[in-house]
């Protein structure tokens, strides 16, 4: 049997555990990657190569960060703050929380964004009785669409842009995303404010201290000192997020997300911002083994050849002379399934080739199809494993793997109705005519 038909049977059968929850979603997704190792199709190097990815790294180290932010009581500080200046109203604060974490993703990484908003956000549910399954989910869903408004939000972005130079084509602007990407914003908004929210899960509040490190009252310093130290570092962490590129491209200093957050985290523990055990014990680890093990399933869809397999069965399904908006749809649905078990950065160097060469057959500016590839694989909402911020939100929302179904399939639906319309408006398939 074929490796790559190997490798889709596993993912169908991985599929299946995961809306289930027969067994944990951590055990499936590492049993996923051992499976695959034990079938030849990955090594046994490879099975555990997530364990040791960059992501996993940076989930670790904000994971304390946010951690300090609960144990110094800082986080809960934030909260009353910002819930007396902006009430308890569940949609002024998603409104509010969805709003700046897009704002701030379109030019942070998205992953970084959705971590160093992580503590803040549940900081704010526990001060405003609101469980932060009702606030995180929408968390992840801004951190990942807000990326689209700029080229530097979000890998796709570049990985399109890149495709038409490498083609010879003019690629997108920096900004020129925003033509899509602002509209997209503002319907996931509202969506989420006003349908998405009621296919969220509404967990009972035990206490007013319910946080994804499950602090307890008697564990808060309530130290200002402390409580300083930990604010400097969030801020610190995060500044150097932003400087990250600058400083490596005019000082010549790399300071990738994941180191950044492991120096954020060390520094918690050195301050006294929260002693090593608490370190440890903030640490949300089904994230942190869910992700890496789909780190290595993700490469065997591309290694294996899984990914063109699927790629292949659907353009064959488009016939040879489609008309550009089918066409584009389908790439768009594509691509949007693909990023769900996949890495987008993989789905959409695949496709994006594939993409060019459909509209030059068509005679078509190849504009609009490799936008539409672009956002739908930044429209990863209805798995936990689609986008870093998925599974970031996992744990602190107490999540099941359908709660991702029945907010994001909706909401997927809402974002290609948006592009189908206003893609081709912007950049039409055929111009001056």
């Amino acid at each position: 049997m074929d490796v790559a038909v190997q490798t889709l049977i596993v993912l169908a059968i991985m599929a299946v555990f995961f809306v289930t929850e027969i067994i944990p979603l951590a055990i499936t997704s590492l049993g996923g990657a051992i499976a695959l190792a034990l079938m030849g199709i990955i090594s046994s190097k490879e099975a555990f190569s997530g364990l040791s990815d960059s992501t996993v790294v940076l989930f670790a180290g904000m994971f304390v960060v946010g951690g300090a932010l609960f144990y110094t009581g800082l986080a809960q500080k934030i909260g009353e703050t910002v819930v007396s200046k902006a009430g308890t109203s569940e949609n002024g604060l998603m409104f509010a929380i969805m709003a700046v974490t897009a704002a701030m993703s379109a030019f942070l990484s998205n992953t970084g964004t959705a971590a160093a908003l992580l503590p803040v956000v549940v900081g704010i549910c526990a001060v405003a009785k609101i469980p932060a399954s009702r606030q995180l989910m929408p968390l992840a869903f801004a951190a990942g669409i807000g990326g689209i408004i700029t080229m530097v939000g979000t890998p796709p972005n570049i990985i399109v842009n890149g495709a038409l130079a490498k083609a010879g084509i003019e690629p997108f602007g920096f900004f020129e995303f925003a033509w899509i990407g602002i509209p997209l914003t503002v319907a996931t908004i509202a969506f989420m404010m006003f349908i998405g929210k009621y296919f969220l899960p509404k967990h009972e509040i035990t206490d007013a201290g319910e946080v994804e490190q499950e602090v307890s009252a008697e564990d808060v310093s309530n130290d200002p000192k402390k409580q300083l130290y930990s604010g400097l570092i969030l801020g610190a962490v995060i500044l150097l997020m932003i400087l990250g590129d600058p400083l490596k491209t005019y000082f010549g200093i790399n300071l990738p997300l994941s180191l950044v957050a492991v120096m954020g985290a060390i520094a918690c523990v050195l301050t006294g911002c929260l002693k090593e055990k608490q370190a440890y014990t903030s640490i949300d680890w089904v994230t942190i083994f869910l992700f890496a093990g789909m780190m290595p399933v993700a490469g065997a869809m591309d290694k294996s050849g899984a990914g063109q397999l699927i790629a292949n069965a659907v353009l064959g399904v488009m016939g040879s002379d489609p008309s550009p908006y089918f066409a584009t749809g389908v790439l768009f649905l594509l691509s949007c399934v693909m990023t769900q078990f996949m890495s987008n950065t993989a789905s959409c160097a695949l496709l994006a080739p594939i993409g060019i060469a459909i509209a030059k057959g068509m005679g078509a500016d190849p504009h609009a199809v490799l936008m539409a590839i672009g956002v739908a694989a930044s429209c990863a909402f209805d798995t936990p494993v689609g986008t870093p911020p998925n599974t970031l939100v996992l744990g602190p929302g107490q999540y099941k793997f359908m709660d991702y179904v029945k907010a994001g399939v909706p909401l997927i639906i809402v974002c290609f109705i948006v592009s189908i319309l206003i893609i081709p408006m912007v950049w039409p398939f055929f111009p001056g005519k």
